[in-house]
C-alpha cells in the first residue's frame, strides 16, 4: 500500500477512536451528572390516625368578632386501634377577616413514637373541606421529614387525619 494510503487510514483509525472515547467521556459524565441531580429515593411512611381533642381555648381580641389577630389554642392525643400513639398541639391566627370570609394560618406539632412532626397551612374558618397541612420538618426519626397531612372532621368527635410523610 501507498504511504499516503497506510497515513490516511491511520488517521481515520485514530479520529474514529478519538470520537468513541469523547462519545464515552460525554455519556460517563452525562451519566454523572443525572445521578447527582437525581433526587434520592425517599421512604415514604403512611399513619392513618383519630384524632381526640381535649383541650380549645378561642383568643378573640378587639374588636369583638372575627379579627385580625384572633387565636384558636387547641391540644389533642393522637389514636391507632383505639391507643394512644401521640399527643400535639397548635394555634390557628386570623391573617385575613373580611365579614364571614376568614382565613387563619395554622401551625400544629405532633408527637408521635420516634420523634415529632411539624405542619404549617392556612385555613378557611368554617370550611368543611378536609385540611392539607405541609409537613415542614420534624424530630428523631422523623429529622428532614417532609410530607403531607390531611385532616377530616376537624374539631368533632369523628376528626381523623392520615399522614404521608417523605424522609
Amino acid at each position: 500500500m501507498p504511504a499516503d494510503r497506510n497515513t490516511s487510514r491511520r488517521l481515520t483509525a485514530n479520529r474514529l477512536l478519538a470520537a468513541t472515547l469523547a462519545t464515552a467521556a460525554i455519556a460517563v459524565a452525562a451519566g454523572g451528572t443525572a445521578d447527582a441531580d437525581t433526587p434520592r429515593r425517599s421512604h415514604v411512611e403512611v399513619l392513618e390516625l383519630k384524632v381526640r381533642n381535649d383541650q380549645y381555648q378561642a383568643v378573640d381580641l378587639a374588636p369583638a368578632g372575627p379579627s385580625l389577630g384572633d387565636l384558636d389554642v387547641y391540644s389533642g392525643t393522637a389514636l391507632k386501634d383505639g391507643r394512644s400513639v401521640g399527643r400535639g398541639g397548635g394555634s390557628c391566627q386570623v391573617i385575613y377577616a373580611d365579614g364571614a370570609d376568614v382565613t387563619a394560618q395554622c401551625l400544629l406539632t405532633m408527637e408521635v413514637e420516634g420523634g415529632s412532626l411539624t405542619m404549617q397551612s392556612l385555613w378557611t374558618k368554617g370550611s368543611t373541606a378536609p385540611l392539607d397541612m405541609a409537613v415542614t420538618g420534624g424530630t428523631g426519626t422523623y429529622a428532614g421529614a417532609r410530607g403531607t397531612m390531611r385532616f377530616w372532621d376537624i374539631g368533632t368527635p369523628d376528626e381523623r387525619a392520615r399522614a404521608e410523610i417523605q424522609r
